[in-house]
């Protein structure tokens, strides 16, 4: 095959260009790092207890301010991002326990929740200020705030501070108790009883 000299010298230049990165190559290891996509960073504030509590520890030794907050989050809307925005304001980590599935049925019903448990987690997780999700079983979040010790508790609603769910906990360790008055004219009932609800939930 005949190139002409134009051909021939592009392709000297080639050849050698690949015969210098080899060489450098074989001289030099590369390290390189897996880029995590979106959704797995969203996917990885979902989490177990146990890996929350390492989370918790390594959070402190950092100086950061644990702030807890719960709730069902059936239907996420307007008014749950006005408490948990708040919420977030208290500190500098915001750790949101979910009840799950099963909590929630005990507590509202066989017709709920409306989405599951790894639906209604991934919709928070998704939250820039969320920093990690949690669900628990049980009907309350005592046990879960016994074990994560967080330096704030939040929660919405008309609730008394000093008789809420686990305040005596976080008061124990000198932390801070807060709630935050609802937002009016947003709850998930009141979207269900529209008929405005999502048909995803799966038994």
């Amino acid at each position: 095959m005949y190139f002409c000299a134009s051909t021939q010298s592009k392709q000297a230049h080639f050849t050698a260009y690949h015969i210098a990165l080899a060489a450098h190559t074989q001289q030099h290891t590369y390290l390189v790092t897996p880029i995590m996509t979106t959704h797995q960073r969203i996917v990885d504030k979902i989490m177990p207890l146990s890996a929350l509590r390492a989370k918790a520890q390594t959070w402190r030794k950092q100086q950061e301010r644990i702030v807890f907050s719960n709730g069902c989050f059936d239907l996420l809307h307007q008014g749950h991002i006005h408490t948990l925005t708040q919420a977030a304001d208290q500190g500098t980590k915001l750790v949101v326990g979910l009840n799950s599935d099963q909590s929630v049925r005990q507590l509202k019903g066989d017709s709920r929740p409306v989405q599951d448990q790894q639906t209604r987690a991934l919709l928070l997780a998704s939250l820039f200020w969320v920093d990690a999700v949690v669900i628990f079983d049980q009907a309350t979040p005592y046990d879960l705030i016994a074990a994560l010790e967080p330096d704030v508790l939040v929660k919405g609603g008309d609730y008394d501070p000093n008789t809420l769910v686990g305040a005596d906990l976080v008061h124990a360790k000198g932390g801070t108790v807060l709630v935050i008055p609802l937002l009016a004219g947003f709850s998930t009932t009141k979207t269900i009883e529209q008929g405005l609800a999502p048909k995803c939930y799966i038994p």
